[in-house]
C-alpha cells in the first residue's frame, strides 16, 4: 500500500515536470533575450504582469463528479477545481459543448479518468498538453471488465476505479500534487486534506465491515447487478458478484440471460442492484428479489466518503 502511494505521488510529479519543463525552457530563452538595455522596460512589464497573473488562483479542471468530489475533499479551504461534465454524465454518452473545450483550454491542469470511461472527453484531452489520464498510472488497483455471467474479459479494464477505497485514497493524493503544482501557495492545506480524507475513507470501510461481520446473511449472499458496474466495491464490503443483466445500463436484458440468472440464483431472494427505478414488469421476472437504486457516478451525493458509505449500506440493506 506504501509502494503504491509513492508510486502514484512519484508518477504525477514526473508527469507534471514533463508538462511544465517544455514552458519553463521557453521562459529561460526569453528571459535571456529580454536582459538588453532596450528591453528592460519591457522586461519589467512582463515581470509585473506575471506576478499579477500568480496571484490568483490557477485553474485545475475535472472531467466528472466521482472526480470533482475527490478534489472537493482536497480543496477544502481553497478554490475548488472546475467540472467539466454534468454530475449525471460521467463520460459514456454525449457530447461536450464549446464552453466545456474553452475550460480545457484555460486549465493549467485537465484532470481526467481516460478515454475508456469518458468518450466525450477523448478528442479534446487525449493530446491536450495539459490533461492529465489517471488510467495512465500503474498505481491505482484495476479489474477486467465481467460478461454477464461474471467472467473476467481478459484485456479489459473495467473503469469505475473510484469505487475502491484504496484507489479512492490514491487519487486524492494524486490530486494534492496536481493542486499544489498549480497553486503551490496552498500546498500544505492540500497535502493535510488528502491526509483527513484517507482517515474519514478507512473509518467508513471499517464501519461497513464491522456491520457485515455481526450479519451472517450478508456474508452469503450474492448480489445482482443490471450492468456491472460496483466491482470495485466488493472487497472492500465482501460482497460477492452472482451475475449482471445486461452488458450496458441503456441495453434491455435479454430473455436468455434473464433465465440464466433464475436458474443460477444462489438464493431464493436476491438483491439486484440498478442505475436507475427497474421496471415492475423486470423485478416480476426475477421474484423473488429487492432492489436498490444505486448510481456509481454518486450524482446523489455531495461528500464523496458519505456518498460511498450510503451506497454500501443501501446494498446491505438489499440484501438483508
Amino acid at each position: 500500500m506504501t509502494a503504491h502511494r509513492h508510486n502514484t505521488d512519484n508518477a504525477i510529479n514526473n508527469l507534471l515536470y514533463t508538462i511544465t519543463s517544455f514552458n519553463m525552457s521557453s521562459f529561460n530563452k526569453c528571459w535571456r533575450s529580454l536582459l538588453q538595455p532596450q528591453r528592460l522596460l519591457i522586461a519589467a512589464l512582463m515581470i509585473l504582469s506575471s506576478l499579477a497573473m500568480s496571484a490568483q488562483a490557477a485553474t485545475v479542471s475535472v472531467s466528472n463528479y466521482p472526480l470533482f468530489l475527490l478534489s472537493e475533499a482536497v480543496t477544502k479551504g481553497a478554490p475548488s477545481a472546475e467540472q467539466i461534465l454534468d454530475p449525471s454524465e460521467i463520460g459514456h454518452h454525449g457530447s461536450i459543448s464549446p464552453g466545456d473545450i474553452k475550460a480545457i483550454q484555460d486549465s493549467k491542469f485537465v484532470v481526467w479518468f481516460g478515454a475508456s470511461l469518458e468518450h466525450n472527453l477523448a478528442t479534446s484531452l487525449d493530446k491536450a498538453p495539459n490533461a492529465i489520464s489517471l488510467y495512465a498510472f500503474d498505481a491505482f488497483t484495476r479489474h477486467p471488465l465481467r460478461d454477464v455471467q461474471g467472467v473476467a474479459i481478459a484485456g479489459t479494464l473495467d473503469p469505475h476505479i473510484w469505487l475502491d477505497p484504496e484507489n479512492a485514497k490514491a487519487i486524492t493524493r494524486a490530486l494534492a500534487v496536481i493542486h499544489s503544482h498549480a497553486n503551490p501557495q496552498y500546498k500544505k492545506l492540500y497535502h493535510a486534506n488528502a491526509k483527513k480524507f484517507a482517515e474519514r475513507m478507512d473509518a467508513a470501510v471499517a464501519s461497513i465491515q464491522q456491520q457485515t461481520a455481526q450479519n451472517s446473511i450478508l456474508r452469503k449472499h450474492p448480489y445482482w447487478a443490471y450492468h456491472d458496474a460496483y466491482q470495485y466495491l466488493e472487497r472492500a464490503t465482501q460482497l460477492q458478484f452472482a451475475g449482471s443483466l445486461s452488458v450496458d445500463e441503456d441495453i434491455a436484458p435479454k430473455a436468455s440471460q434473464l433465465r440464466w440468472v433464475n436458474d443460477n440464483r444462489p438464493s431464493k431472494t436476491m438483491c439486484i442492484v440498478t442505475q436507475s427505478e427497474p421496471a415492475k414488469g423486470l423485478l416480476a421476472k426475477l421474484r423473488p428479489v429487492n432492489s436498490t437504486v444505486q448510481s456509481e457516478d454518486m450524482s446523489n451525493s455531495k461528500d464523496f466518503v458519505n456518498g460511498w458509505q450510503m451506497m454500501a449500506q443501501q446494498i446491505r440493506q438489499c440484501i438483508s
